[in-house]
């Protein structure tokens, strides 16, 4: 049912307000009022216990999924990105894209020791504690993507065990290790039908280890931290067991010039063939969200070193295609270039909302930052303008990732042929309607922003930036690639060429529109961006240094 998930994570939503406390380190919520005496006889308690869990899931609702990258350069400055960001105090701060939280994790940990005493059978036991041991992995490896070496627990801490309450940090990729045992023991528990109710299953489990162990597999290869081989190779199996199901595909009306557009902005993702998991929304449950509105003033805009990755029709980069048209003006840059970027930029002819067609690029308004405005997730329509009124769906899992994720971990592998690319990218070229990604013909871009890289690898991880743009991959991408550095380019902090001729067009005051020497809109003028190797990851909070010493040292940069 179209409700399902939503009354999940309203669920869960209330009961993490319950189980909040001032109490910091480890988020020791009180579990007193659910007990191994009262609770957790029947499937219907396990079911809504592990309800609690499902806010945690990575829906990809586009409003600002990738501001910190060198994706966008929105006019609300990132602190990280700047230099302006500080040590916080508190693990709730919310200058922390990721919090510094182990109340899931505890809540995960308690399940495990009482979930037995159910009057069930153990298969049926088993489907939740698959539930409970996915996000228990998800939760570790958002926190150690974010803070690198952490306190890792396994077991249900009481208040007098300080022990291991203020135990030490264990290294990263013995936790990886872990997260993926936790998330292989899932796999083999969820059922391989989804339910009905919008819960977890098998491939859905699949793709969250498909993610996790390209992730791991890169950095472990690009930071010299052990051999990534095993986790690429886990990756690549557990992208393939997705495809071979037969359940999914990429979704596409024939129709190259609307198709990605549209893909991001139905009212319905049930039945679409390329939502492995979604969140949806549905007027009479009274679910809604304003993202539609979010995307139309919050001030984004894509830099043009984004912009500049399309490639051209022929399939070659502006760099070497002789049809590039130059970029004087957003008109004359859209010319012979991917469909995608009509698709997901506003150009010439789109409605941005009723009567208000676009004829001039949108500057000097709170609508975006650059010239390049955001259309990708967000429609024309009046009623979803409305705040909290919109009912599109956005995907948790989409199966271009999986064919993604399967292209790059066997070209790190050196496995990748024409018939691997064949049944990937090429999947996602056909639907925008541009030519296949064939190995023999591939060209090394000269502007390329991976010199040293075999130019297989480079194009597939230009294909992934195009295709996933927004939807939260960009930044966890440069750092697992150990490419932070790109974050300097100047140009991810430029928008269009303004020429003067183009700025007179304009019928309101946009005066205020600073331009460099070249006439690229300077975002943010007298500000440059300026990469330390430090922001790979996030410094741990003060307060948790004073209750715990054992976390010392900090974060290697932020002492």
């Amino acid at each position: 049912m179209k409700k399902a998930i939503n009354y999940i994570i309203i669920f869960s939503f209330t009961l993490f307000l319950f189980a909040c406390t001032k109490d910091s380190f480890l988020n020791r919520g009180p579990l007193s009022d659910i007990t191994g005496g009262n609770y957790f006889n029947t499937e219907s308690d396990l079911r809504l216990y592990c309800n609690s869990y499902y806010s945690i899931l990575p829906v990809q609702s586009f409003a600002y999924m990738d501001a910190q990258s060198d994706d966008m350069a929105p006019l609300p400055r990132n602190q990280f990105l700047t230099g302006t960001f500080t040590i916080p105090n508190s693990a709730k701060d919310d200058n922390y894209p990721v919090k510094w939280d182990y109340s899931l994790i505890r809540s995960c940990n308690y399940f495990l020791i009482n979930y037995q005493q159910a009057k069930e059978t153990d298969s049926v036991k088993n489907i939740y504690v698959g539930e409970t041991l996915f996000f228990r992995a998800m939760q570790y490896f958002n926190l150690t993507k974010a803070f690198g070496d952490i306190p890792y627990v396994t077991r249900y801490i009481t208040d007098t065990s300080t022990s291991v309450l203020y135990g030490p940090k264990l290294a990263h990729t013995q936790i990886m290790d872990s997260v993926i045992n936790d998330l292989n023991t899932a796999i083999n528990y969820l059922p391989v039908t989804p339910s009905q109710d919008g819960r977890l299953s098998k491939n859905q489990a699949l793709a969250f280890k498909a993610r996790v162990c390209l992730w791991e597999g890169t950095y472990r290869k690009y930071f010299g931290t052990g051999s990534g081989t095993i986790y690429l190779q886990q990756a690549s199996a557990a992208a393939e067991q997705i495809m071979q199901s037969g359940n999914y595909k990429i979704y596409s009306t024939g129709n190259p010039q609307s198709d990605y557009y549209n893909l991001f902005i139905q009212e319905e993702l049930k039945g679409n063939p390329e939502a492995i998991m979604s969140m949806r929304y549905l007027a009479s449950a009274n679910t809604f969200n304003s993202v539609d509105r979010t995307l139309g003033e919050n001030g984004f805009g894509y830099s043009k070193d984004f912009v500049r990755s399309y490639l051209c029709t022929d399939g070659l980069p502006t760099s070497l295609s002789p049809l590039y048209k130059g970029d004087d003006s957003l008109q004359q840059e859209i010319i012979n270039r991917d469909p995608r970027l009509k698709q997901t930029i506003a150009t010439r002819g789109f409605v941005f909302l009723g009567p208000d067609i676009i004829t001039l690029p949108r500057i000097a308004t709170t609508v975006t930052s650059s010239g390049y405005q955001l259309i990708k997730g967000r429609s024309s329509s009046m009623a979803a303008w409305n705040v909290n009124n919109s009912i599109y769906d956005f995907f948790i899992f989409r199966y271009a990732e999986i064919l993604l994720t399967e292209a790059e971990a066997r070209a790190e592998l050196g496995t990748c042929g024409q018939d691997v690319l064949d049944k990937t990218i090429n999947l996602l070229r056909d639907r925008a309607g541009m030519p296949h990604m064939m190995i023999a013909n591939l060209r090394k871009d000269p502007a390329s922003s991976f010199p040293g890289l075999p130019v297989l690898i480079d194009e597939i991880r230009r294909e992934r930036r195009i295709e996933l743009v927004d939807e939260g991959f960009r930044f966890d991408d440069l750092h697992r690639w150990k490419a932070g550095a790109l974050i300097s380019n100047p140009e991810t902090i430029l928008g269009m060429k303004l020429l003067p001729g183009m700025r007179a067009q304009y019928t309101y005051d946009v005066s205020s529109v600073v331009v460099n020497a070249n006439f690229y809109i300077q975002v943010y003028p007298n500000l440059v961006r300026k990469w330390d190797d430090k922001m790979y990851l996030f410094p741990i909070p003060l307060q948790e240094l004073r209750l715990n010493p054992n976390l010392q040292p900090q974060n290697p940069g932020w002492q």
